[in-house]
């Protein structure tokens, strides 16, 4: 059951379980994160519990893209919730390592798949 999708320039989301589910897809660079962003924090706002996004459909096209994920990692915290990345592409996987976000953020391979993060060692 969809409860909307919402066109954010050329990348959209959907949301698919209210405040607690959605759908990423299309190009996430410095043209697109500023409406995603703010599409993010409203669905974190609503709901309760882990946000999970699914990112198969999505592209990280530069540094803006990931930041929007930081930031949304950040303010799920803030709220008392975990943002989960749900099916990663292997170029988003790359860099997620690369950058040693790997450690912070919370993934899941699919759907019903346990979320896992890396603690921080010292």
């Amino acid at each position: 059951m969809t409860a909307g999708v919402e066109a954010v320039s050329s990348a959209t989301l959907e949301e698919t379980r209210h405040g607690c589910e959605v759908v990423v897809c299309g190009r996430l660079d410095v043209h697109t994160v500023a409406d995603l962003r703010a599409r993010l924090h409203e669905v974190l706002d609503q709901g309760e519990g882990d946000l999970l996004v699914h990112l198969a459909g999505a592209e990280v096209g530069d540094a803006t893209g990931l930041g929007v994920i930081v930031g949304v990692h950040h303010r799920a915290r803030q709220l008392g919730r975990r943002l989960v990345l749900v099916d990663v592409s292997p170029r988003l996987d790359r860099l997620l390592r690369a950058s040693r976000l790997n450690r912070v953020l919370a993934r899941a391979d699919g759907v019903g798949a346990p979320a896992t993060v890396v603690p921080l060692t010292a």
